[in-house]
């Protein structure tokens, strides 16, 4: 019988430089399916263990965008191409991206919450046919910590995607100045009748101002989802770490439509 909680060691196939404290780490994977949305508990040996979001996949592997901010991921900025990581997953529900097909997409990410989105983004890129439109808001502090740069270029580059890069306080070409929040009037939600879905990823208190910015222009509760970035030690509904009333976010979530999620800010 498969043991779900035992990780694997897994090799790190290449390493890219994000910011000065975020990596993207490109992994071999062949085992189970990959779902827009899910994260892998990751871990080192008698270092310690953590989720994280995938942020891509592709034909034999998977990647993760990792900001260093304590022990673990200390541990994982000391490995190299060719290191052995430990994981086990994938765990969690996923976006309902087959729902999303012809319809409208409006997706708002703040800082790192551009990585659970960016396979979605990816996917929709890369199938434009199975698109209406995509509207994408994200917010970054400054320039110096823009993720996914060459990613934020072509998609702005691409027909059917109208977005908006934010700096908090910053002026800097190709970005627009101030908070995503400001910026979600450009989605023209009454155009798009009832063919529309949104995404919001980012810290609760963002993502409750973006949802409240989303209803007062116009969008319905139950067309939004979000993803909770929240503590989980075992990602099997055991520990109870996750646990938000009666809801666990490692196998309710991580991915909530609005009408759960807003039950759930604590």
């Amino acid at each position: 019988m498969e043991n779900i909680t035992l990780p694997s060691p897994r090799r790190i196939l290449k390493l890219t430089q994000e910011t000065v404290a975020e990596q993207t780490f490109r992994v071999e994977w062949h085992g189970k399916a990959v779902q827009h949305g899910q994260f892998f508990m990751l871990s080192i040996p008698k270092v310690g263990e953590a989720p994280i979001s995938v942020s891509a996949r592709g034909d034999g592997y998977v990647e993760f965008t990792i900001r260093k901010v304590g022990r673990l991921t200390g541990g994982l900025f000391g490995l190299s191409e060719g290191d052995m990581l430990f994981m086990r997953g994938p765990y969690g529900n996923s976006f309902p991206v087959e729902d999303f097909k012809g319809k409208h997409l409006a997706v708002i990410a703040g800082g790192t919450g551009m990585a659970p989105v960016r396979s979605t983004l990816q996917y929709f890129y890369d199938h434009p046919d199975e698109i209406a439109s995509v509207y994408a808001i994200a917010g970054f502090k400054d320039p110096s910590a823009v993720l996914f740069k060459d990613d934020l270029k072509k998609f702005s580059e691409a027909e059917k995607f109208h977005t908006y890069w934010c700096l908090d306080n910053t002026e800097a070409p190709g970005f627009h100045k101030g908070f995503v929040t400001q910026y979600i009037s450009e989605i023209p939600f009454a155009s798009f009748g009832d063919d529309y879905n949104v995404i919001i990823v980012g810290p609760p208190a963002m993502f409750k101002f973006a949802a409240k910015g989303c209803m007062d222009n116009g969008a319905a509760e139950d067309h939004i989802w979000v993803s909770f970035e929240r503590k989980m030690a075992c990602a099997v509904g055991k520990c109870g770490h996750c646990k938000v009333n009666e809801t666990y976010v490692c196998l309710n979530g991580p991915v909530f439509n609005y009408t759960k999620a807003k039950e759930l800010l604590d």
